[in-house]
């Protein structure tokens, strides 16, 4: 609608997860190198934690683009609302494992048996648990703690990712079993103004464009809105975008923000 007006060749503030727009700011990169570390020493689980819109989802999916070799399979599970059963039979389906029965016992065995195959083969599972802190089982946290019973004497036979808002570190921290195993942990954190602004120029560039098209007053009214949340630095530039072009606009300014933030309210 808007990409050619504004010299685009892609929507450059979409919230779904194309890692090629991964903003690196510093958090970013940090977050990237402890969990690719993780899987890289067999460290088993990996915590990643961050308010929402904050990017975990669109940085695991660039974990998954990076690892997407046939060294590695990856279940990815998005909406953890499961029983510990039904737990085993989405990690089954997503690492497309058939299991000789559906009882508790034999699926374990089924995946036990891919996990030794997968080591033997020179292949490593990973297994990512997004929007974790909606899981309301204890049962299914223990069934994600037994997972890490895989290993060997010296490595672990998969990597566990759990991923969520803030409150997940305070559940996991409650069983003490699981919070054991959690050998690496990080808390993803809002943009300062000035990641914010490089970040609104980076997806630009990606998208296309080796102009400005926002004032820095513009920018410093994003991010007081915004409070450098990613997400919602994306809805309101992407408005921004539709609006100027109706308007025929030649640059995004403070006022034509203020306006989009005042009609949200």
């Amino acid at each position: 609608m808007y990409t050619e007006y504004w010299k685009l060749t892609a929507k450059p503030f979409e919230n779904s997860p194309d890692p090629r727009f991964l903003y690196h700011s510093a958090e970013h990169d940090e977050a990237l190198m402890r969990l690719l570390y993780a899987i890289q020493s067999s460290k088993g689980a990996a915590l990643l934690t961050g308010e929402y819109g904050c990017g975990k989802t669109l940085l695991m999916h660039t974990i998954v683009n990076e690892l997407s070799s046939g060294q590695f399979n990856i279940a990815y599970l998005t909406n953890p609302r499961w029983s510990a059963n039904e737990l085993v039979q989405e990690i089954l389906y997503q690492l497309e494992i058939t299991s000789n029965g559906t009882s508790r016992i034999e699926m374990l065995h089924s995946l036990n048996d891919f996990l030794f195959d997968n080591v033997r083969n020179g292949k490593h599972i990973i297994i990512i648990v997004d929007e974790a802190q909606i899981i309301g089982d204890y049962e299914t946290f223990e069934e994600l703690r037994l997972l890490l019973n895989f290993q060997l004497n010296d490595r672990f036979l998969l990597t566990l990712f759990l991923v969520g808002q803030p409150e997940l570190n305070d559940m996991i921290k409650k069983i003490p079993q699981l919070n054991q195993r959690i050998a690496l942990r990080y808390h993803l954190k809002r943009f300062s103004y000035e990641d914010t602004k490089a970040y609104i120029w980076y997806r630009l560039y990606i998208a296309g464009r080796n102009n400005p098209i926002y004032t820095e007053a513009a920018l410093k009214e994003i991010y007081n809105y915004s409070q450098g949340t990613p997400r919602t630095i994306n809805n309101i530039c992407d408005l921004s975008l539709v609006i100027g072009f109706g308007k025929h606009l030649e640059q995004i300014d403070a006022d034509t923000i203020i306006g989009i933030i005042e009609s949200e309210r």
